[in-house]
């Protein structure tokens, strides 16, 4: 595997501080948690569930399969103090217009995921409620003890963001997970799946690509620090089962990976130009070519070829200019969305959305838009 580790970097935990909360007293405490659903209700009782047992309030970002009407019906049901609203393309709207959306629309990258939108919109809500400190907690992850939630939350007064340790499935790439199938020493990072983030403080946003959360991390300047602390379990899934997941998650792995490789060796991120890119790129297809290569026939590895000959397709549509716009309209991106933070008074956001159909509360839940203040 040496060829391979030559290639590609299996670990970026070096970048993170281990921080043990077993035994840590609770110094600040969880203000919410923050759910991106599309699947029916039912996705939303272990999280609330976690909620209740900590008395933090859960905010799910429902769209597609997921009704906020049947989320606060499954709330009243579990006495959970939950706040659900309604997403839709609308509310992108509310949000600045974004040049990495136009410019991957533009070479067919555009994404039809909603998953950075409500990101984004859960950082905004919780500015508008004054909550600095939320997780951010995908519906497919279980939290097996809710109490450290509160003792790694004083952490995030000192970390960009505070990520649980995974337990569970390994949450990777497709790319990745098949490095890991063939051998390769493969590790996992702190991801916006499971992650703590100081709302009131970051001035960092979702870029619409996958590996946002990654991006989000690096969007508050390097370098940064970041924590894995407390525990989740990723619930089980097949990467392999379309290829199209290795098509749409190609160039947000080409362009993370290639931004943490040069954290990786101490550099600076804004040193990237277009020579940086094309060697990325070059390893990148290299590294995927080795691991095709140790794929044998097996009907698993039939699967997994189909996946990785799909991703080493797409990448052949990536260029180096291509991954240099990317970071140059991600950092005007990021100027703006640092103004439209500037420019946002308490409570005009939330009042802007606050309409029966679109925003739904719980019995349990009481919201104030005047005051901003949980009850």
């Amino acid at each position: 595997m040496s060829t391979m580790e030559s290639l590609h970097h299996g670990s970026h935990t070096h970048l993170l501080d281990r921080v043990d909360v077993s035994a840590r007293e609770v110094t600040a405490r969880l203000d919410a948690i923050i759910v991106p659903t599309a699947w029916p209700a039912d996705a939303l009782r272990h999280v609330m569930e976690v909620g209740t047992t900590i008395g933090a309030p859960v905010v799910a970002l429902c769209s597609r399969a997921s009704a906020p009407e049947q989320a606060v019906k499954l709330a009243d049901h579990l006495e959970s103090a939950t706040l659900a609203v309604g997403v839709d393309d609308t509310l992108a709207g509310l949000l600045p217009s974004f040049e990495t959306d136009k410019l991957l629309r533009a070479h067919g990258f555009g994404s039809t995921s909603d998953l950075s939108l409500k990101r984004n919109l859960g950082l905004v809500l919780a500015r508008d409620f004054g909550w600095q400190r939320v997780l951010f907690l995908d519906d497919d992850i279980l939290i097996d003890d809710p109490a450290q939630l509160h003792r790694a939350a004083g952490l995030a007064d000192h970390y960009r963001a505070v990520g649980l340790a995974n337990s569970g499935y390994f949450d990777n790439s497709v790319v990745c997970h098949a490095y890991r199938e063939v051998g390769g020493r493969q590790d996992t990072f702190i991801g916006g799946g499971a992650m703590i983030v100081d709302a009131l403080r970051t001035k960092s946003f979702y870029p619409n690509i996958y590996n946002e959360d990654w991006l989000f991390l690096l969007g508050d300047g390097v370098p940064f620090r970041a924590a894995r602390a407390g525990e989740m379990r990723q619930r089980t899934y097949d990467p392999f089962a379309n290829p199209a997941r290795a098509a749409g998650e190609e160039l947000g792995d080409t362009l993370a990976e290639g931004l943490f490789w040069l954290l990786d060796a101490g550099e600076r991120i804004d040193t990237a130009g277009s020579g940086h890119w094309g060697d990325a790129l070059y390893r990148r297809r290299a590294f995927i070519d080795l691991v095709i290569a140790e794929l044998g026939e097996t009907p698993a590895h039939r699967k997994m070829r189909r996946s990785l000959e799909t991703a080493r397709g797409r990448s052949a549509d990536i260029t180096h200019r291509l991954c240099q716009d990317f970071m140059e309209a991600w950092q005007r991106d990021l100027e703006a969305w640092r103004d439209y933070l500037t420019l946002l008074s308490p409570g005009d956001f939330v009042r802007r959305l606050d309409t029966p159909e679109r925003v739904m509360a719980s019995k349990a839940y009481k919201i104030n838009v005047s005051s901003l203040a949980y009850h």
